[in-house]
This record gives structure tokens, sequence and C-alpha cells, in this order.
């Protein structure tokens, strides 16, 4: 479903990596691995069309991206490393953001469903400059609990700043997804809850 040909990313004059090739299909998890600056977060940027790439391309369903933005982006929940919030906005009125940003329409009461879910009950009225580092990441995080028919999940850090049973419920989440058929990409530099518990493609920057 995801191929990418022959990518090269450039800073610069710097190049971050070249001839990069990789594949994920139904079912799979596709884990970027790699030192701080050494690209993790361009190659999720190029993944998902935010950058452009030096060289090569990225294709979904065997049709290069940038031929299909309207159809690819529909499929697609893109979440980087900042969880990209309104700080005056409730937590509720940011996952409805975010929900109608990728073309959802979340009802409130399917939004605070999904925060529930995520720990966050009692706090869906709370303005998002109130919420820690971790807690504004569940709001984010929150969006994949929305379900609908994005069948891409592309994901910079998701586990950063979690404790152990948000971590747990991610995890979760990640594997429903792979298990009707998605197909989900994250960087990750630590070890996370799915490591044996689904089939992952791994590459190296």
């Amino acid at each position: 479903m995801l191929t990418v040909r022959d990518l090269q990313a450039r800073r610069g004059r710097r190049v971050l990596f070249s001839g990069l090739a990789l594949a994920a299909g139904p079912g799979q998890l596709l884990r970027v691995a790699g030192a701080n600056g050494a690209g993790k977060t361009t190659l999720l940027r190029m993944l998902v069309g935010l950058t452009t790439p030096a060289a090569g391309e990225v294709r979904w369903r065997d049709e290069p991206i940038g031929s299909q933005r309207e159809a690819f982006h529909r499929e697609l929940v893109y979440l980087g490393h900042a969880a990209a919030l309104k700080d005056d906005l409730s937590a509720l009125e940011n996952l409805q953001m975010l929900a109608m940003l990728g073309g959802d329409d979340a009802r409130p009461a399917e939004a605070a469903a999904a925060l529930a879910a995520a720990g966050l009950k009692g706090r869906e009225r709370l303005p998002a400059r109130v919420l820690s580092a971790g807690q504004r990441r569940r709001v984010a995080l929150a969006r994949l609990a929305l379900g609908g028919p994005q069948a891409l999940w592309v994901l910079d850090e998701p586990f950063n700043a979690l404790d152990v049973d948000a971590a747990q419920w991610l995890a979760g989440l990640l594997q429903a997804h792979l298990a009707g058929g998605g197909v989900a990409v994250l960087t990750s530099h630590q070890a996370v809850p799915l490591d044996g518990a689904v089939e992952q493609v791994t590459v190296t920057l």
C-alpha cells in the first residue's frame, strides 16, 4: 500500500539519506529508527506530502501521492511530534478541530468518549494551556480513537510523554488498526509496547 523508491533528503548541502526504498502493506507497522538528526521527521513529512524529496517518490496504492492528493489525504492521519493544540480551546474543542481538519465530523459525545478512553475523563472542558505535556499528547492521539476510513497512520514519536497506562492504550489502538488491515508508520527512540506483538518492518536512517 505504501512504497518508497530511491528517496533522497537534503538539509542544505548535507545529504540526510539517499537511495531509500521501503514498503509496508496491510497490517504492517513501519518503524523508522535512527539517531537524532538522521532525518526521521523529514522522512515522515515526505511520506505525507509535506516535504518534497530531493529525488525519488512516495507511492500510495501504487500511485504517486502527488497525483492523488485529495484521495490520499482522505486516507491519512498524520500526527507530528508537537501536539499542535490551540491553548485557548478545551481538550474537547481541540479534538473536534483535529477531526474536522482531517475531514471527519466528530460529535461532542464521540469526542468525549475518545478523550475518556485516553484517560482524560473530567478534563474535557479544560483549556489546553493547563494540561501537562502528556495530557496534551493524549488529546492529539485521541484522534486515532475516533475511528474513520483512514487506512494510513503516520505518527512522529507517539509514545513520548506517555505514562504506562497511556502507552498501553495507544498500543491497543495501533494493534486494532493493523488487525483491520491498516498501515502504520511511527518513529520512536525507545522500546514500545508493540514490540513482538505485530508485524514490523524497520528502516534505520
